[in-house]
């Protein structure tokens, strides 16, 4: 699976605000960390079961992380270095991320070091038709009376490619699998080991 990550925080780059809504108010920012029930509002997670494996995953109990916003979609226009793929089409979502603690959300450094060992752990993955891009941006959090605290968020790009849409989904979903368990493995916790009986 190829994997590789990228810096994006000049003026003109996107950037998230959490929590976010539409200026109709129809599509917004749920807390699925703390509501995992609200993932049946999340009109994508309903399309597409792979991606709602990869929300109630990211933002369960173990991860450090949690999801902002997300998207998924197929297309067949294909950039000139994919054309690696050999394929006619491919399966793309994005995810935005953020961690879940408030003091990582607004370092820089903490953001870079997780997406360089997120994309090295990713490139040792199987050899499948996929790749991953986990894009470092700037973000917004709203918090405790304060408005736009500026920080740090991660938007994690997922191809997976064929030549139609099922095929193209399907090394998707491998790839969404891949990447979920990746930032379990990196994002989690140490555990607490139990005292010796004596």
């Amino acid at each position: 699976m190829d994997a590789d990550f990228s810096i994006e925080l000049g003026a003109n780059d996107d950037m998230l605000t959490v929590p976010w809504q539409s200026e109709d108010g129809r599509l917004r920012y749920y807390d699925l960390k703390r509501q995992p029930e609200l993932l049946l509002y999340v009109s994508e997670a309903s399309e597409y079961h792979e991606l709602a494996e990869f929300l109630a995953l990211v933002n369960g109990p173990v991860s450090g992380l949690q999801t902002a916003k997300c998207d998924a979609w197929f297309t067949r226009e294909l950039d000139q270095d994919e054309e690696v793929y050999g394929a006619a089409g491919k399966f793309g979502s994005y995810v935005d991320l953020f961690f879940t603690e408030e003091e990582p959300r607004f370092s820089f450094e903490r953001h870079d070091d997780f997406v360089r060992r997120l994309a090295k752990l990713l490139s040792r993955a199987p050899d499948i038709s996929a790749a991953a891009e986990f894009v470092v941006r700037r973000c917004y959090y709203e918090m405790a009376g304060k408005n736009g605290v500026p920080g740090f968020s991660i938007t994690c790009f997922l191809f997976g490619y064929g030549d139609d849409e099922a095929e193209a989904r399907k090394r998707w979903g491998i790839g969404m699998k891949l990447v979920g368990n990746a930032i379990l493995q990196l994002s989690a916790p140490p555990r607490r080991s139990s005292p010796d009986k004596a």
